[in-house]
């Protein structure tokens, strides 16, 4: 039975991981390098919450109570004490993944299960820095995570269909609906949605409409909720150009090279959303 939740990351995804755990009546040990890095997070889902109340959606006694189940901490081992489940939101580096879960194998209890919130990487090597391969599994979150519904399952050769049954009640108890995939490059979200965004940048890059009609194409011809480039911009450029590079070497297509307009734009700080310049501006 799973009762806390170590989330390994205060940013973006570990702070809305954090929170929809709190929801769910979990508690949480939220994790990062930094105490103004946790500040940031906590606020960040008080924020949240607070619209929530705003809105009619959160009752307060709900927000208060999320609030008080989430306890920030710069100790991994504080953060790991007694946790059952352990999710990572750290950068998307394969080497960062393996060596903090490589700490938390001696940190953690036996049948503490390992996840990652990695996109596109591979499960199956980040498992080889632990001993416990039957209880390491993939858990993709969308961004923002307390709005978005889908979460990505992903298993790898090793992963055990007991660690599969637990994650999918937790995922089930977030409110999430779950798919299952196995453990190859870019799993299916990735693969197929930086696939769209690459083509799209190819298309500014070509000049053949400008960021705005692609994206309405999409939106109204295909009845996406969002274009692909305000999708880019709200991931981040600099991240989902990591991802093509990575799906670019391991698939050896053609489809994941990265335009140069991308790399580009990175270099020159264009991010997206996160620094207020990308194919859009952002307030």
């Amino acid at each position: 039975m799973i009762n806390k939740i170590a989330v390994i990351g205060a940013g973006t995804m570990g702070h809305g991981i954090a929170q929809v755990a709190a929801m769910a009546e979990y508690h949480v040990a939220l994790y990062d390098i930094k105490q103004e890095l946790i500040d940031r997070g906590i606020a960040s889902i008080q924020a949240n919450l607070a619209k929530g109340v705003e809105k009619g959606k959160v009752a307060p006694e709900v927000m208060d109570t999320a609030l008080n189940r989430i306890k920030g901490t710069v100790d991994l081992s504080t953060a790991a004490h007694q946790a059952q489940l352990v999710i990572e939101a750290i950068p998307e580096k394969l080497e960062l993944k393996a060596e903090l879960f490589g700490k938390l194998e001696g940190l953690c209890d036996a049948g503490c299960i390992f996840a990652s919130n990695t996109s596109s990487l591979s499960i199956e090597k980040i498992a080889a820095a632990t001993s416990r391969g039957d209880r390491v599994i993939g858990m993709h979150f969308f961004n923002p995570v307390h709005i978005m519904k889908l979460l990505e399952i992903v298993v790898a050769p090793s992963t055990s269909e007991a660690t599969l049954a637990a994650v999918r009640e937790v995922g089930g108890r977030l409110g999430k609906d779950c798919i299952v995939v196995k453990d190859f490059p870019g799993f299916a979200t990735s693969r197929l949605g930086v696939c769209l965004g690459l083509e799209a940048i190819r298309m500014v890059e070509q000049g053949v409409a400008s960021a705005e009609d692609i994206d309405k194409a999409m939106t109204l011809g295909y009845a996406h909720p969002m274009g692909p480039l305000k999708l880019t911009d709200l991931v981040g450029l600099d991240v989902r150009l990591n991802i093509a590079d990575y799906l670019h070497k391991e698939l050896n297509s053609e489809v994941f090279k990265a335009p140069e307009l991308m790399r580009s734009m990175v270099r020159e700080g264009k991010l997206g959303k996160k620094s207020g310049q990308g194919f859009y501006k952002w307030d």
